[in-house]
């Protein structure tokens, strides 16, 4: 009886799930085409209506902040400089508040951006190690972060300031 029953419930499930018409993925054109023209884009980091990424412009790489709502860049100031290479980045939900990987004279670091002040903040790592990607909370106060320690890669969750 019971293997009688796994075998109504198997078609049963294989059944509803071949019948609820799921429909593919369907790309946002009009803002893709502006991404497009942006120029290359890499690391996209998505909450809420912000995207994140780092884009290449006018010859170099820095971070960039779309309002996807409106499906154009928001101002940064303070946020990227000529001499930092940024490597991963990841924004909160309500696009007040980026992390950021960066290389800069030489070393790697993690800083944390926040978008009404035009205010960056270096984060320090305890104990210390070397940054490569990272995501953040909707409410922006936690990140996980990989860090690599003595040739070990290892994932830490930070809370903000």
């Amino acid at each position: 009886m019971l293997a009688g029953l796994g075998g109504l419930l198997g078609l049963g499930l294989a059944g509803g799930l071949g019948g609820c018409g799921l429909t593919p993925p369907r790309p946002l054109v009009g803002l893709n085409t502006q991404l497009q023209q942006l120029g290359g884009s890499r690391e996209p980091a998505l909450s809420g209506r912000w995207l994140a990424l780092i884009s290449r412009r006018g010859g170099r790489e820095q971070v960039l902040l779309v309002d996807v709502d409106q499906g154009r860049p928001q101002p940064t100031p303070g946020l990227n400089r000529p001499d930092a290479q940024p490597l991963s980045v990841a924004v909160d939900g309500s696009g007040e508040r980026l992390a950021v990987v960066r290389q800069l004279e030489g070393r790697t670091e993690l800083v944390l951006y926040r978008r009404s002040l035009g205010l960056l903040q270096p984060l320090a790592l305890q104990p210390p190690g070397v940054p490569r990607r990272l995501q953040m909370r909707a409410a922006g106060r936690q990140l996980a972060v990989e860090v690599s320690r003595n040739g070990l890669w290892q994932v830490d969750l930070v809370s903000l300031p």
